[in-house]
């Protein structure tokens, strides 16, 4: 037990910071099993979006949460691309410089 009253003060602090970094890192976990059972984008992403977020308060380390993004983009890769219609793109002809020769 702390004996002090800062001590006792920094006891309470800490136990809120780990309550708070508890709940991001189980949410975060539960993010990524379920991006990984279902395999579907917007599962992947909100899983990404999780893992980002925790890095940024620093609940977990950032190289972490590069290696969580990682995997996830993988199982992104190996999904099929969504079969879209080529869109022709037109090309926008560059209008001429008029010449600075004649012009003083």
């Amino acid at each position: 037990m702390p004996v002090t009253k800062t001590a006792k003060r920094a006891l309470r602090s800490s136990k809120r910071k780990q309550a708070i970094n508890k709940a991001v890192i189980s949410r975060l976990e539960i993010a990524v099993r379920k991006a990984k059972k279902s395999k579907l984008a917007k599962d992947i992403n909100s899983a990404i979006s999780q893992a980002d977020r925790a890095a940024k308060k620093k609940t977990i380390h950032k190289n972490k949460a590069g290696r969580i993004k990682s995997s996830l983009s993988k199982l992104l890769s190996k999904q099929k691309p969504s079969k879209t219609k080529a869109v022709k793109k037109t090309v926008k002809q560059a209008k001429p410089k008029p010449s600075s020769k004649g012009k003083k």
